[in-house]
């Protein structure tokens, strides 16, 4: 796997080497030197890839009895003749088998539910067949034989022991600005860093702490600023100087706007590569005419990039009136104020050659609407929404979500269903909540689960079209009102890519919590050092990897 700035989503010895299943810590099982012979035996090749970070170590212990078993001569054999097959992955989002498999909120109980992805860096098991035989067992006298070279293999390796495991690590510029960039920290408290780093002589010769005063202006170049709006004028040199090759169809143009500022950041289509920043203005709100300037000053059209936001800057891009209007699709004239037919009427007049006054068009649009990506983020919280809007205020289901949320959300917005991202996965994950619902409600909710889990992120079922229309079913009859999100669903199937979490938006939500920090830090001086100091945060300069432990206090709101 080429070098990335983020690592799997599950660990890999979540994961049998074996049978390549969902082990659970209680059934973990260490590869001992028994059961690599035995492995050896039965599968005619050796336990490899050990020394790898993309291979599992452990064993479930299914297979660990299963071929200390047959090596004892107590079965006659065991599922698979041939084993899982690991391989070094090529990237993160379609062909790690670890990324692309969801096992959270499983355990021993229910990981016979989980769905394994097939990839070809993970070739499942073979079973047995006329082709591939169950093997004999070794005799006592090979197996003896074996198990003692196995012994004297680890027994005559000469210990070497290591005298300089008890000196100082002397650490490295690269290794220092990679600590600062993980910490955080302002150029003031990184200089404070390396003060004491170098006071206690921890730092290497050549390792300078003023390095931090001007880390900006090497990236501080690539931007002007223009009025209220800093821009990127040379997305190319940016790219390179973060070590990254810049082809257009790679990357997407994420747009929205905070309490702050309005910002427009590249995603990398599969989310591998760092979100970058690419224009960032005070004062303008989300119009049409500052999305027109927007797209001017980082020359969209030389780029042409796809587009992924929020509904409402969609509409602003093309052109389109906001508000609840009766024609607010962009695909096609659906009608929103005829509720009698939103479920019946799936296909409705394509918008073709939108026209400036008609149907809910008032200006030219700025993009074209085959490069808009629909955002799966804002899907999930406004289906969510009219779950949470269709429940009785006095059922139980209604009731157990205020008592829930009742530290952290009004009543006003529970009523109106407004939940983040984070609430609804913890409601997701809650077993207790499935229990208060009606019947006609549970099914909806389940329907909306499974929507989430095997369609809305970075898998998709190779049943999803049978899986939303059971969804738009179990919507309708819980009297669940058609919105613009689920009347995507139900129309235009056809329109969401193949991987909705490859090129999510909430990507860019992310961006926003990432950049907030640095908004903070500079106290309104909103300029092209501001954007160069946190795209120097972008970067890795050394190649030490760490394990990082996530903060406790990081929340996201999405």
């Amino acid at each position: 796997m080429k070098k990335s700035n983020r690592s799997c989503l599950n660990e890999p010895d979540n994961f049998c080497y074996i049978c390549g299943q969902f082990t659970p810590r209680d059934q973990r099982k260490n590869l001992s030197n028994r059961i690599k012979i035995a492995y050896y035996h039965y599968f005619g090749v050796k336990v490899a890839d050990q020394e790898r970070t993309w291979a599992p170590h452990i064993c479930c212990s299914v297979c660990y009895v299963g071929l200390t078993q047959w090596l004892n001569g107590k079965r006659k054999q065991i599922p698979y003749a041939i084993p899982m097959i690991w391989r070094e992955p090529r990237d993160h989002h379609s062909d790690c088998y670890f990324c692309m498999t969801n096992i959270q909120g499983h355990s021993k109980k229910t990981k016979a539910s989980i769905v394994y992805p097939n990839c070809s860096s993970a070739i499942k098991p073979v079973p047995h067949s006329v082709e591939y035989p169950v093997p004999t067992p070794p005799t006592d006298t090979v197996l003896y034989s074996e198990e003692e070279q196995s012994g004297d293999e680890m027994v005559d390796v000469e210990y070497k022991p290591d005298y300089d495991k008890d000196k100082p690590h002397m650490i490295t510029q690269g290794e220092l600005s990679d600590l600062v960039r993980d910490l955080g920290l302002t150029k003031n408290k990184a200089e404070l860093l390396g003060s004491r780093l170098q006071q206690w002589n921890l730092l290497d010769r050549g390792t300078k702490i003023s390095h931090f005063r001007d880390r900006h202006t090497e990236f501080a170049k690539f931007y002007n600023k223009e009025d209220n709006i800093c821009y990127c004028v040379d997305i190319a040199g940016l790219m390179t100087k973060l070590d990254d090759e810049y082809d257009p169809v790679d990357w997407r143009l994420f747009i929205d706007s905070s309490k702050v500022s309005l910002k427009a950041v590249l995603l990398h289509n599969g989310n591998v590569k760092t979100s970058i920043p690419v224009a960032h203005a005070v004062v303008m709100k989300e119009t049409y005419e500052s999305m027109k300037t927007l797209l001017k000053v980082i020359k969209y059209t030389d780029h042409n990039w796809d587009i992924s936001g929020d509904l409402k800057v969609v509409a602003l891009l093309l052109g389109m009136q906001l508000g609840y209007t009766k024609h607010m699709g962009f695909l096609c004239l659906w009608n929103s104020r005829d509720d009698a037919n939103h479920y019946l009427v799936k296909d409705w007049p394509a918008r073709i050659d939108p026209v400036p006054g008609q149907f809910n068009i008032l200006h030219e649009s700025l993009v074209n609407p085959d490069k808009i990506f629909l955002p799966p983020l804002h899907i999930k919280l406004g289906i969510f929404k009219n779950f949470v809007k269709a429940l009785p205020t006095d059922s139980k289901g209604f009731i157990y979500l205020k008592d829930k949320f009742k530290t952290t959300l009004t009543n006003a917005k529970i009523a109106a269903g407004v939940f983040t991202g984070p609430q609804i996965r913890e409601v997701i994950r809650d077993p207790n909540f499935k229990l208060q619902l009606e019947p006609v409600e549970l099914l909806a909710w389940e329907a909306f689960v499974a929507l989430v889990q095997n369609f809305l992120g970075n898998h998709r079922s190779e049943d999803y079209v049978n899986l939303v229309e059971n969804f738009i079913m179990a919507y309708q009859n819980m009297g669940c009102r058609m919105s613009l999100k689920i009347h995507f669903l139900h129309s235009h199937l056809s329109f969401f890519p193949a991987n909705l979490g490859a090129v999510s938006d909430e990507q860019g939500e992310r961006f926003h919590q990432e950049i907030s920090v640095m908004e903070h830090r500079c106290q309104g001086r909103f300029d092209s050092n501001m954007m160069g100091d946190f795209c120097w945060f972008l970067q890795r300069e050394s190649e030490s990897q760490y394990k990082r432990k996530r903060s406790l206090s990081t929340n996201y709101s999405y």
